[in-house]
Formats: structure tokens, sequence, C-alpha cells
């Protein structure tokens, strides 16, 4: 029996919560969110769920801890491998866990990192447990673990063990009560540590019981493995009477919890789940077929948001018990795309693209397990239906081949025009409709039936949506572009004007512009938002008013009427439902309808109201149901603070700095400046089906709050030394906004920065001064010495200067001296060649003169006298001792002139150094001749001649040449 007990696997006992839920319906199922092996990375099986004070849910997973936040995935493994078979928060930041041989917790260190701390120490040696432990439940200050071989109290750092003759099978708290069962020896309450057998419990037989739940007042809701639910009021165990009883035994209960309000869950072994009421009712049954990934339910947990959380043998789900949305899915493919259903006279009728389908409709059916549905095809329909209507009682089908009215499980043809998309009423006793080939005209009979009357003569386009305006014109959407505007005869029979409008006529776009009634006015549909018609203009303008209340749904591409005043807007399949009661104002729901998005047929999605309050849409494989009164039970709800869930180093290469941040620890994460570059994930803990936005704001960085992003880490790089406040926030579906959290964090300075540096600077500094202070002196000296030398110096280079300048003095009087003896030596010179000019003159002319003296007897003077007289004036004019002062004169004012002429021009004669000598001296001819004792053309011939023998060139100044030399 113990080892067939083994088999049989954990669940987790019940949280109640206060929340009032909204009546979990019987027809179809509620939203299940799958999350996959391959979405957490960890093992198939899924022993225990828990959930912390911070939202974030741990499951025990059979390769460890696993933790979910609602955006991220995060596994902890536990020493050597071990798989996790139970696991309890405590509220206090830390997570019980129990696997084989192994009990301990998980708690945040300062960093933030979930480290693992094992109790198994603290047990005696002689009683270490060496099996699974099943079960774990936190009371006060005390936690239990149970194996089934002992129950481990660990209290005040001690831990207690209780033992029994038997083995156990798992232990259930319910309240402040805990019971437990004895292989083969019945139900015991453990209190005072003490094992007290409940009489009586011998009647719930040896099959094991897996879960016990708290019952209506004081009672206990007990469930077996295959014998049962059973009641206990405190003094005796009685069988319960329920619709699920048959079911349990068959598929074999495994775990319950308590869904807040009236429910219970019941997990099995065989077949999933199934909800029941405290009257005993059946109200669902999700298993694999209708949306759970497994069939074997190995835990259960209820959170406060009542989410019903599913550990299964391969995968977790979470089920929206709560929900005002539930689904029915043709898992099989059976009737494939559903493109309009519709209920009528307590029949559903879906229309797919395979043909007509439909099934019984029973709501509210007491003796039954639950809704069912057994669809079938109603014979003759093969094909596309485009569109169901319910027109003055008669249900009319809009098929591929014609439009048909549905009679029970029946059709009856009554239009052969092709492709019947849209239908709606001109008056009391028409319709019209929107088919491949223009329009078609119905009228009422005798008998109240519809029957085709006409088609519409000159109007031959697809018209896929079809209005008509207060003036009776039709506005027809045409299936691929643009719109027409369509004035019948008095008769309907025929077009009598037309028009289409596009992008000329102020229209957004040609293509994907259609038009639909909005309270009571025409509208028409663009990815560019809502348009309206000016029939003063003819024109198209931008609906402003409407769109700017739309928002994002503003771009929506078909509107759906609802009840009163209130209208689907379908924005590319995202669903929202608006209210235009109040005048002047429009308020708008996306939140409760999130789980829709994407699953129904885009451009022919298909929603009717069954009742006031309860709507049936068409998804891709099947159906949802709405009830718009349990949405409305949910006001705002209370959103949890954003998690810091990471804080990574992205300097070089990534790595973890911190993890699950407490935003209630005072602790403040100090960062190297090395690694200041990091990058802050968060998530929100909120799991229902949402989109779900965030704004940051990093105090020190940033100047303003960040727009709203889906987007749940940010980078920073570069940051400066010091301490900053990161702020964070998220809001659901536009609308609630979460409290704000903040995360305190360091830069550290770089090492040149640090306290120790500034200490090493300071001492730097003051070495530095006593050494400046040394050197200076030393520096001092030195410059003191250099003065002096310098000085000293100066002072014997001064009176080098003054001794060289006393010199170039003297040098200068010799200079002056000297120029004034060259000038008087020059003059001398001048007067001693103006002398001898003078004198030659003179003797010239007495030369001349003697020619003409006669003696006294007045006779010329004889021949001989005069030859006498001439030779001696000749002697005085060829006088060879003037030409000798002369050339002693001129060389000393003209030092070397003779001998550099006779270097340079050996062949030079002395008649040619006198002439070069008068040259040089700038004397004129004329002086020249009489100095030389020539005549004037002598003097020519000679400064020929000198030219020659001095190589002149014809242009050359002969004197300039002597003066240069």
């Amino acid at each position: 029996m113990f080892k067939h007990v083994i088999l049989f696997l954990v669940c987790l006992s019940c949280y109640c919560t206060q929340a009032n839920a909204a009546d979990i319906k019987n027809i179809g199922v509620p939203y299940v969110q799958n999350y996959t092996k391959a979405q957490y990375q960890s093992g198939n099986q899924n022993w225990s769920v828990t959930r912390d004070e911070h939202g974030i849910m741990y499951f025990g997973n059979a390769e460890g801890l696993l933790a979910f936040d609602g955006k991220y995935w995060q596994l902890y493994r536990m020493p050597n491998g071990l798989i996790v078979r139970s696991a309890a928060a405590d509220g206090r930041g830390k997570v019980y866990v129990g696997g084989f041989g192994e009990f301990g917790f998980w708690e945040n260190n300062k960093q933030g990192f979930l480290k693992y701390h094992s109790l198994i120490g603290l047990a005696p040696k002689s009683n270490i447990p060496n099996e699974e432990i099943w079960k774990i439940y936190v009371d006060g200050d005390k936690v239990i673990f149970q194996s089934f071989g002992s129950i481990y109290i660990y209290s005040k750092g001690k831990i207690t063990i209780v033992r029994a003759h038997k083995p156990f099978l798992f232990l259930f708290k319910i309240g402040s009560r805990y019971f437990v069962e004895q292989v083969d020896a019945g139900l015991f309450e453990l209190t005072n540590n003490q094992l007290v057998y409940v009489n009586g419990s011998n009647v719930l037989g040896n099959t094991g019981i897996l879960t016990i739940l708290p019952f209506r007042g004081n009672k206990y809701l007990i469930g077996t493995a295959k014998n049962g639910l059973f009641v206990y009021d405190g003094n005796k165990i009685t069988p319960w009477n329920n619709q699920a009883n048959d079911f349990l035994k068959t598929y074999q209960l495994n775990n319950g919890a308590v869904i807040p309000g009236k429910y219970f869950a019941f997990g099995t072994i065989l077949n999933g789940i199934v909800i029941v009421d405290t009257a005993g009712n059946v109200v669902q049954h999700v298993n694999k077929s209708s949306g759970l990934q497994n069939n074997t339910v190995l835990s259960l947990y209820t959170d406060n948001e009542q989410n019903l959380w599913a550990g299964l043998d391969n995968g977790i789900d979470r089920i929206e018990v709560n929900s005002p949305l539930y689904f029915y899915f043709d898992k099989t493919g059976r009737f494939g795309t559903v493109y309009s259903s519709i209920i009528f006279n307590n029949k559903i009728y879906l229309g797919t693209n395979q043909g007509l389908f439909y099934s019984d409709w029973l709501p509210g059916g007491n003796n039954q397990l639950l809704q069912s549905f057994d669809f079938k095809l109603i014979p003759g329909s093969q094909g596309q239906v485009w569109d169901l209507s319910l027109q003055d009682g008669r249900l009319l089908c809009g098929h591929n081949d014609g439009t048909y009215q549905v009679n029970g499980g029946s059709i009856s043809k009554i239009s052969a025009v092709n492709g019947g998309w849209t239908i709606k009423k001109l008056n009391d006793h028409l319709l019209i409709q929107g088919t491949y080939t223009g329009l078609a005209i119905y009228k009422k009979d005798n008998s109240g039936n519809w029957v085709f009357d006409h088609r519409v003569v000159g109007f031959i386009e697809p018209s896929r949506y079809v209005e008509t305006d207060g003036k009776g014109q039709i506005w027809v959407g045409h299936a691929y572009k643009g719109i027409y505007k369509i004035v019948l005869s008095n008769d309907l029979k025929k077009v009598v004007a037309q028009k289409y409008y596009d992008r000329r006529s102020g229209l957004p776009d040609s293509y994907n512009v259609n038009v639909f009634n909005l309270d009571n006015q025409i509208v028409f549909s663009s990815d560019s938002g809502f348009c309206r018609y000016d029939d003063i203009s003819d024109k198209f303008y931008k609906y402003q008013q409407l769109n700017k209340m739309l928002g994002t749904f503003a771009s929506s591409n078909k509107i759906i009427s609802a009840i009163g005043k209130k209208y689907w807007f379908i924005n590319h399949g995202r669903v929202a439902l608006a209210d235009l009661s109040v005048p002047g104002k429009l308020t708008i729901d996306s939140n409760r309808f999130s789980s829709l998005n994407g699953q129904m047929v885009q451009h022919y999605e298909n929603i009717n109201l069954i009742n006031n309050s309860i709507y049936l849409i068409s998804i891709d494989d099947g159906f949802v149901i709405l009830n718009d009164d349990d949405a409305l039970l949910a006001d705002k709800i209370k959103l949890p603070l954003v998690l810091i869930r990471k804080v990574e180093n992205i300097t070089d290469k990534v790595s973890v700095i911190s993890e699950n941040t407490n935003t209630n620890s005072p602790t403040d994460i100090e960062i190297p400046f090395s690694q200041n570059n990091i990058r802050i994930s968060y998530a929100l803990p909120y799991y229902r089906q949402a989109k779900i936005k965030y704004q940051y704001f990093l105090d020190g960085y940033s100047r303003q709050w960040s727009d709203w992003t889906t987007q749940s880490q940010k980078e920073f790089t570069n940051l400066g030394h010091g301490t900053y406040k990161f702020s964070v926030r998220a809001k659901i579906n536009d609308e609630n906004v979460s409290p704000v959290t903040v995360y305190t964090f360091t830069i550290l300075p770089p090492w040149y920065e640090t306290n120790i540096a500034m200490f090493i600077y300071v001492l730097l500094l003051i070495v530095a001064f006593y050494v400046f202070r040394y050197y200076y002196h030393l520096n001092l000296k030195k410059h003191q010495d250099e003065i002096h030398e310098k000085l000293h110096r100066e002072k014997e280079e001064f009176v080098k200067q003054e001794a060289i300048a006393n010199e170039q003095q003297i040098v200068k009087i010799k200079n002056e001296k000297l120029q004034a003896d060259l000038a008087s030596k020059s003059r001398e010179l001048a007067n001693s060649a103006m002398n001898l000019v003078y004198k030659n003159e003179l003797l010239q002319k007495i030369s001349e003169e003697i020619n003409h003296l006669k003696d006294g007897s007045g006779k010329p003077l004889s021949e001989d006298q005069l030859r006498r007289i001439q030779k001696v004036i000749n002697e005085g004019m060829n006088d060879e001792r003037d030409w000798n002062v002369f050339e002693s004169s001129f060389n000393e004012a003209h030092e070397n002139f003779f001998k550099k002429l006779k270097s340079d021009h050996p062949d030079l004669v002395p008649n040619d150094l006198k002439l070069c000598a008068y040259l040089r001296m700038n004397m004129s001819s004329k002086e020249m001749a009489s100095l030389l004792n020539i005549s004037l053309r002598g003097v020519e011939i000679r400064r020929y001649r000198l030219r020659k023998k001095l190589n002149l060139e014809h242009d050359k100044n002969l004197v300039e040449f002597l003066i240069e030399l």
C-alpha cells in the first residue's frame, strides 16, 4: 500500500482570500495561459506552487526552484541537483523548499542574490531524512516539513521531530489545524506535536487522502484518490454526494484548492481539472482538449487575483477562473475557421469556411455535468458562410452560394445571388444585402418570411459594407477600394445616381476604407482614423473629436453595435468596447478583452448579443462567451510594485551585479566605477493578459520621466560616480498605473577619487610640500649663488664691454684720425697735383711766351738761347722728382693701388701707371695733358690704349673701374 501511495502525486493545500469572485460559468472554459518547458527552460514536472510577498511565483520543479515574475523566468538549482518536491514562501523574504533528504530555505543576500541555506544540520543525526519532503507549511514563527516517515517542526533555530508507528501520506493545513493520514491507520490531527486520531476516519478507505479543504461553516472537505469526496464536521465523516464524485474516482483525484467564493478545484492524474461549487455541481472541466498542456495535475494554487495555477507533469498553466470570457475551441478542426456565430431558438450556430454547424444551447441546465456541445453540419450548407443575421425572428445565412433561411437543423434557399456578405434593414418590410456583384433587395411575405425580391440594376460592384443615411442614400464600402454613394429609384429597382469616392475626395486612402453606422451617424474607417462626409462640400474630413477620444482605436477597421449606445471597435485584431451613452463623452475599455487580441478572423470579426449582458464572439477555431455583468464587477485593480529583477554590468562582458532587489531593503548597492555601464531589468508581477508599459526616471541622470514603453529593461552608460535613484512604474492597458518603485544604487568613485586615494593625495601633498620646501631653499641658495655669480659675470662682462667700448672708441678715434690723415693726404695729393698742373701750365705758357721774346735791339732771341731756355723748361716739366713726390703722396692716400694694378696688369708701363693715377683722381683731360706734357689728343690716345691693356668692355667706364679697384 505504501509503494502504491507514492505513485500518487503531491498537491498544495488551498490559500483562501477575501476576494469576491464572479460566478464561474459552465459553458466553454476560462482563459488558460500555457507556460511551456521551452519558455521556462527547466524540467517538465512542477510539483508545488507558492507565491511570495512581492507577487513572485515559485514552482518546485524537477530541476530546482523555478521563479517567475510575469516577465522573466529564473531557475535556482538545489545542492546535488535535487528535485524540489515542495515549496512555501513565508511572506518575509524566505522560500522554504524540500527534496530528497534535504530541506531548507532560499533567501536574498545583500546583493539580492537568492542563496540556499540548509536546515538539515539542525536535525539529530539519527533522524536526518533520507526520503522526499512532500509538504511544507509556514505557521507564524514555525515551519513544518513533512516526509512519509517524519514531520519536522523548525522553530527558533531548533528542529522537533514527530514520528508515528506507520508511514504518513500527506499533511494538510486548514486554518490553524493540521491533519495527516497514516497509511492503513486512518486520519490524525497534529496537536501540540502529538497525533490524535480522528474518529470515524476509517470510512475514508485506504486509497489515500490527497486533499483537505475548508468547507461550509467549520466543516472540512476531504478528497480521496479513488473513493470520492467526504465532509468532516468535527464529529463525523460522511460521503458528499456531488456531480464530480464519479469523475474523480475514475480519473484519480490528486490535489485540490479553494477558489475564493464558492468553488473548489480538483486536479486529477488522468483528466485535468474539475471545478465544483459548494452545492456539488460541476461547473468547469479543463483538460488537454480544452487548453491544458497536460492532463496530469501535480499541484494547484490559487493566488490573490484568483488565478488558478496548475503545476503539470509537463508544463505550467494559469487559469483565469474569474474571467468574464469563456472559450470553446475546436481542437479537432472539425468545423474549420469561424466567420460568424449566433444563438437562436436554444441552438448555437457557427458559420465557418466549411459550412453551417449547429448544436443545442442549454444554459443553466442543472442536471448535466456541464454544458457540452455536439456540433453538426446542416445538410446542404457546405461551403463558405459569411454572415448570420437575425431579422424579425428569422435567421438568415449569407453564403458563398446564395442566401438561406435557417430552420432548426435545416436550411432553405431564398436567393441565388452569390456571396451574401452583409444584410441590413431598409424598413420594416425590406432588407438590403451587399453581395459579390452588387445589391439585392428582400421583402417580407405574408407569413413573415423573407424572400428575394430583385437585384438593384446599375450597380455591380462587390459590396462588403452597406449603410443607409438619414436622407435615404445608400453608402457602400467596396470590398477592396473606395466608397460609393448611391441613390435608388422610388421602387428601389435601379440606381438613379451614384458617385465613387477615394483619396481625391478627402479620404485618407483609397484602400481599406469601410462604412459604419455609429450612434445614427455614418462614419468611415481607415488606417489613419475615422472620417465624416460633408454634404455641402461633397468632401470627407477627419472626425477629430472621435479619433481623439478613441486613442489607439482611432484606426479601427470595424465597428459592431453592442447594446444601447455601446459599440465594439476592432482595430486589426485588438478589441475594445466603447460607451457613448453620455453626450460629449466616450469611455473605451480594452483591458477585459486583451485575451481576444489576434484570435478573431481579420476583417470578418463577429460579435452577437445573446441578451442584455452576454455576447457571443466568433474566434478562429471556436467561440467565446462574454458576460459583461461579470466583467463590470471588477473595479480598477490595485497593481503591485514593479520589481527590480536584475542589475547587470555591460561594460565589457555582461555580468550580474545584483538580483531580486527588495524595495523595502535599505541596502544601497555599490557598483565599482569600472562597471559604470549598467542594465536594469524590471518586471510587474501581474499575470493576466494585458498590455504592460513601463516608465522610468533616473535621478541624477534623467531630466524627466521617460515615455511609456513595453521594454522591461534599460541601459545606462558612462555614469559618473555618485548616488542614483532609479524610479520605475508600470501601466496596464493604458489605464491603471502602479505605485513608483525606487531603487537606490551608488557608483563608486574611480580608484583615484576614493577616500584612501584622497588620504594618499594629502600625504603626498604634505611630503611634496616639505620636499618642495627643501628644494625651494636649495634652489633659493643656488639661485642666490647664481645671482652672485651672474653679478660677478655681469661685472666682468661690463668691465670687458667697457674695455671693448674704450678700445672701439680708440679705434674709432684712430680711424677718424686716419680718415682725417687720409683726407689731409688726399688734399695734399690734390694740392700737389694741382701745383704740378699749375707749374706745368706756367712753364708751358713761359715756353710759348719765349718764342715771342726779343732782345734789346728788338730782334728775336737766338735759336741757341731759345733751346737752352726751352731745355730748362722741359726739364722742369719732366722732372721725375715731381712724379716721385706725387707717387709717394698717392700711395699714402691710396695704399697698394699701384701694387694691385701691376699685379693684375703687369704689362702696364710707368706712363700708363701715371695715367691710371690721374684718372683715379678724376682729373680732366686738360689737367692730365699738362701733367704728362702731351696734347689733349695724346691723352685720348693713351686712354684708348690703357683700356685695351686693361681689357675693359666698351660700355665699362674707365674712371669707375679704377675707383673700384
